[in-house]
C-alpha cells in the first residue's frame, strides 16, 4: 500500500497576511488538504510578501534550512534598490527608463523636466513628475534629506501599463498613471507580444517568480519603469490559482 502524502504546510512571510492573492491561494491549496503554519513553524514552502528588515530575516533563516522562499530575500531585497534595478535591467537588454542623475535631493538643482524617485523603493516613498523649478523646489522642502534619482520623463498617454507575472502566467491591465491628476482609475488591456516577452524576461534577470513591471510606451517600443517583487496583484481573475499551482509546482522540485 502506497502511503498517503503528507499534506504541504506553507508558510507565509507577509505584511498582509490576508491580502485577495494570498488569501485566494490558501484558499485553494487549504481545500485540497494542505496547511498553513503559524509564524517562524516548519514549512514545505514560504511566500515572501514583504520587504521590511524583519520579514527578510525570518525568509533567509527559512532558506538556511533549506525551505524554497517565493521570492528569495536576496531578489525581494535587491528589488529596492532603484539603481541597481536599471543596471540589471540594462545588462539583461530590457529597455528601461534612463536614469540622469541621482543625490540627495535637498542638495541637487532642478535639472529640467524629469521624474524623480526615492532611491530606496519603499511603501509610501517618493515618485514624482518635477516639470518646473517651483515643483521641484517643494519636492525638495517636503523631502530634503532622500536620496533619489532622477529619470528622464517617458511621454505616454497617461496610462501606465501594470503587468504582472505569477509563476509564468501574465496578468494586466492599465492604471491612470499615479503622476497623473485624478489617478487612481484601471481599465482592461492586453499586452502585445513585444511587451509579453520583456515581462517575462525580466524573471530571470531579477530572479523573481512573483513580480510586476510598470510599462509606458516609448517612441521605439516599451519602456520598464519600475520593477517590484511579489506586487500587490488585485481584480485577476486566475491570479490565485497560479499562484497555489506555483506553491505546488515549487515544493515537488
Amino acid at each position: 500500500m502506497t502511503a498517503a502524502r503528507r499534506p504541504l504546510r506553507l508558510a507565509l512571510v507577509a505584511r498582509e497576511p490576508d491580502h485577495p492573492l494570498l488569501a485566494g491561494a490558501r484558499r485553494l491549496l487549504q481545500q485540497e488538504g494542505h496547511l498553513t503554519v503559524g509564524q517562524d513553524e516548519p514549512a514545505d514552502v514560504v511566500l515572501l510578501k514583504a520587504r521590511d528588515a524583519q520579514s527578510l530575516r525570518r525568509a533567509e533563516r527559512y532558506e538556511q534550512a533549506g525551505v524554497p522562499v517565493l521570492n528569495s530575500a536576496a531578489a525581494t531585497a535587491r528589488c529596492q534598490d532603484r539603481d541597481w534595478m536599471e543596471r540589471t535591467a540594462r545588462a539583461a537588454g530590457l529597455p528601461f527608463a534612463p536614469t540622469t542623475g541621482r543625490g540627495v535631493l535637498g542638495e541637487l538643482r532642478w535639472p529640467g523636466p524629469v521624474v524623480v524617485k526615492s532611491l530606496r523603493s519603499r511603501k509610501a516613498d517618493l515618485v514624482a513628475r518635477a516639470d518646473t523649478p517651483e515643483h521641484w523646489r517643494e519636492l525638495a522642502g517636503r523631502w530634503p534629506g532622500e536620496p533619489v534619482l532622477t529619470q528622464r520623463p517617458v511621454d505616454g498617454d497617461g496610462w501606465d501599463r501594470k503587468v504582472w507575472v505569477v509563476g509564468g502566467e501574465v496578468f494586466a491591465e492599465q492604471r491612470r498613471s499615479e503622476l497623473a491628476p485624478g489617478a487612481p482609475e484601471r481599465r482592461p488591456w492586453t499586452p502585445d507580444g513585444r511587451e509579453r516577452a520583456l515581462v517575462l524576461a525580466a524573471g530571470p534577470a531579477f530572479g523573481l517568480q512573483v513580480y510586476g513591471v510598470d510599462l509606458l510606451p516609448g517612441p521605439d517600443g516599451p519602456v520598464a519603469v519600475d520593477v517590484n517583487a511579489f506586487p500587490g496583484v488585485r481584480h485577476q481573475p486566475g491570479a490565485p490559482e497560479a499562484l497555489a499551482a506555483l506553491v505546488l509546482r515549487t515544493a515537488r522540485r
